[in-house]
């Protein structure tokens, strides 16, 4: 076995990870070009470049009836122009609908503070010169309101008052045919799920059967900056059905249906089942269909003008007679990816939360973590306490391999007197090594072992400090005011570098090649530099870790220092 290469493996398999990671995603291909939009909403007789045209909305399959009203496709006319939002609060956000087709055009989070300013409120969806991501609806068919239709607001609170569990937006119109839509929001206490309903009054002489569709139209900006070399969070449309589960859409998968309409499909486009959604770094918006019951829905992503895109779901549900009222709902979640929460609210919900190829380690270790802060109230100290934990857990491997190398270290000056004895003989010098090793009971190995063995551990890890909400811009202590960005004072990176010196001359390496010895010396401490890059809680767990290995490497060196000078007594 070439012990040389091993070694070496194993200490550039973490620097090479994120390095690939980093270099995935410079060299990722451009999103397309967002259209730089009005600062303002334009005029009624001006069409609005915030709303697609409808042919962003599928067109319907006729349902066999014997009626002409059977919906069928938006008329080809241009998109109507914003109209002034209504503003609603909630004890969780402020939102903004558009009475212009009912647009959910704003939600402001109030317990998530922006990226960049942390006296504004995170915002999920927005409409602006910057941004386009908001929430539509409406239903198919020349006679049927859509995302473009002007709506009457009726009268009702705009606030959730003290005591109240909901407020509801009511939006109506009344078609030339005398078919009337009423649009309700309802707005939830304690609760980021917004319930969407169509009450349709049928008052033509003829059954209809009409088909909502709900969806979501963004642009392809990450809402804030990635960092270089870290790995870039996945923005884009995502589609869970029981047949394929979880299915990222990203845009230029989009790109690819939209140039070949007979390209197969990464997501299924019909089920019973599912919904679909939108994910961003720490968010999510989802159009969530009727879960306790099958309904028969079809899946549809498009791409628009101007870099925007759209990913939604369409349905219908039974025919509603003459003079008779029938309903299409749906529910739209926008919010934290709180896992806990997002389980209840729809089955597979969960998954926008991704902890990469070691999530069957991260999720654990999450639990772990959130159980710990329940108790400890700080995720700082929860991170410091959870490696002590690992640490322990490992133990016993953790103590096999620093006695291995506790007594690398003290058969060195035979290592170095074989190395000078067969200079010039690397084959034989090979032999004697192996046989000493073998004399002396030593794995040369062994201390590569709880390395290998952490590198899924701290992979997870990241990702958990990655990816959950809960520690986004969650404090430690004096300057760590986010655990999950990068320390501003790159002190944790800077005390990491002091420890892996440490750590490199507590343990010896078994390599005799002095260039490569030297790179085995200098890899942990440059490694380090790196961490300049990781969020800070990462860092504060390799570091725990690592003052956490350097005593026990100590111990076991002291305590082998002692047997030996016990054994060179007896021998006397």
């Amino acid at each position: 076995m070439d012990i040389q290469r091993l070694i070496l493996f194993v200490i550039f398999f973490s620097s090479a990870f994120f390095l690939w990671n980093a270099w995935q995603q410079e060299h990722a291909p451009p999103p397309p070009p967002v259209a730089q939009k009005p600062a303002a909403p334009a005029p009624a007789t001006t069409p609005s470049k915030d709303v697609p045209a409808p042919q962003a909305v599928p067109a319907a399959t006729p349902a066999p009836a014997p009626s002409a009203a059977v919906p069928g496709t938006v008329p080809a006319t241009p998109a109507a122009a914003a109209g002034t939002p209504i503003t609603i609060k909630t004890d969780l956000y402020t939102a903004e609908v558009d009475p212009v087709g009912g647009v959910i055009s704003l939600v402001a989070l109030n317990k998530h503070q922006d990226a960049t300013d942390t006296t504004k409120p995170y915002r999920v969806l927005q409409r602006n010169a910057e941004r386009t991501f908001v929430a539509q609806a409406g239903l198919i068919g020349a006679d049927m309101p859509n995302h473009t239709t002007a709506y009457e607001v009726l009268p009702g609170p705009r606030e959730l008052a003290p005591g109240q569990d909901r407020v509801e937006l009511k939006l109506r119109k009344t078609m030339p045919n005398g078919i009337k839509v009423d649009e309700v929001l309802t707005f939830h206490r304690g609760s980021y799920v917004i319930d969407t309903a169509f009450d349709i009054t049928n008052a033509t002489p003829n059954p209809i059967k009409p088909e909502a569709y709900f969806q979501l139209l963004r642009d392809t900006k990450h809402a804030v900056v990635q960092s270089s070399m870290a790995p870039a969070s996945y923005v884009g449309p995502v589609v869970h059905t029981e047949g394929k589960k979880f299915e990222k859409v990203d845009f230029g998968e989009i790109d690819k249906l939209a140039a070949d309409p007979n390209r197969k499909s990464k997501y299924e486009k019909t089920a019973d089942n599912g919904w679909v959604g939108m994910i961003e770094h720490y968010f999510v918006s989802a159009w969530i269909p009727p879960q306790d019951r099958p309904v028969q829905r079809t899946f549809y992503t498009n791409k628009l003008d101007g870099g925007l895109y759209t990913a939604g779901v369409r349905f219908s549900e039974g025919t509603i007679a003459p003079g008779a009222t029938g309903e299409l709902r749906a529910s739209l979640y926008v919010g934290p990816q709180d896992q806990e929460v997002l389980g209840k609210i729809a089955k597979g919900l969960d998954l926008v939360v991704d902890y990469g190829i070691f999530t069957v380690l991260a999720v654990p270790l999450f639990i772990l973590l959130k159980w710990l802060h329940g108790w400890i109230g700080n995720w700082g100290w929860s991170i410091v306490v959870m490696t002590i934990m690992i640490k322990l857990a490992f133990y016993p491997l953790n103590a096999a391999a620093a006695r291995s190398m506790g007594k690398m270290k003290l058969i060195a000056p035979k290592m170095k007197a074989l190395q000078e004895q067969y200079a010039n003989d690397k084959q034989q010098l090979q032999v004697k090594m192996m046989e000493m090793y073998k004399t002396e009971k030593i794995n040369p190995l062994g201390g590569c072992l709880p390395i290998v063995v952490q590198i899924p551990v701290f992979i997870a890890l990241y990702w958990v400090l990655l990816s959950a909400v809960e520690l986004r811009q969650a404090p430690w202590i004096l300057w760590i005011k986010d655990l999950s960005a990068p320390d501003p004072f790159f002190v944790l990176p800077v005390i990491y570098a002091i420890s892996a010196y440490l750590q490199v001359k507590l343990s010896p390496t078994p390599i005799s090649d002095p260039v490569q010895a030297r790179v085995m010396q200098i890899m942990p401490i440059a490694f380090s530099v790196l961490f300049i890059f990781f969020p800070s809680g990462l860092v504060l767990y390799w570091l725990v870790n690592n003052i956490l290995q350097i005593a026990q490497q100590w111990h076991m060196n002291r305590m082998l220092e002692r047997e030996a000078a016990a054994k060179e007594a007896k021998r006397r």
